[in-house]
């Protein structure tokens, strides 16, 4: 039986976001840096079964677009208890499931990150699993910062993180970090 994709796009910060979801919750956010096609591919090795419907489908009903659209206008906006359909190693899931833990307008180190989640001698693996969080936004990967308090990767840019971050508020994170991950 297949699988329905709810595919759904929104504006927001002077960029287009791409909300994909099944029956069973979020799966995706994609957003300006990543073309369909990469977005595709991920959905085809994640959810092989899947067929797209465009449109908002339960994404309105759980009120994701609306959560989304007041974050984007800088209001606060909790994500936390939307329905997910994670599609990752159980691994990846823990450390994606404590990023909803960082509250609005804070953030957190890698190591804060790892500790959190129990393990924390495996700051490059929570690095690299908060890199490949198929939720940015709704799971706040952007909230992580570098031990030395500095920004370091994220999917987007450092430019997008740091917009993210000034949007929350959040203005005493250091420049000189680079794309890639620094623990």
């Amino acid at each position: 039986m297949k699988t329905r994709i709810y595919k759904h796009g929104m504006e927001g910060i002077g960029r287009s976001w791409t909300l994909w979801a099944t029956e069973r919750g979020l799966c995706r956010l994609s957003f300006g840096h990543e073309p369909e096609e990469t977005a595709l591919a991920w959905l085809g090795r994640h959810v092989p079964e899947g067929s797209i419907a465009v449109g908002p489908g339960p994404l309105a009903e759980w009120g994701a677009c609306d959560r989304l659209a007041d974050y984007f206008a800088g209001r606060p906006a909790a994500f936390g208890d939307l329905p997910l359909d994670l599609r990752g190693t159980a691994f990846q899931q823990s450390v994606w499931l404590a990023l909803a833990d960082i509250p609005y307008g804070e953030v957190r180190t890698y190591r804060e990150l790892a500790e959190s989640i129990g393990k924390p001698a495996a700051l490059r693996a929570v690095g690299t699993a908060n890199g490949r969080n198929p939720l940015p936004l709704l799971l706040p990967c952007h909230r992580v910062v570098g031990t030395n308090g500095t920004l370091t990767g994220y999917a987007g840019g450092l430019g997008l993180k740091q917009q993210l971050l000034q949007l929350e508020g959040i203005r005493n994170v250091r420049e000189g970090g680079h794309e890639r991950f620094a623990f």
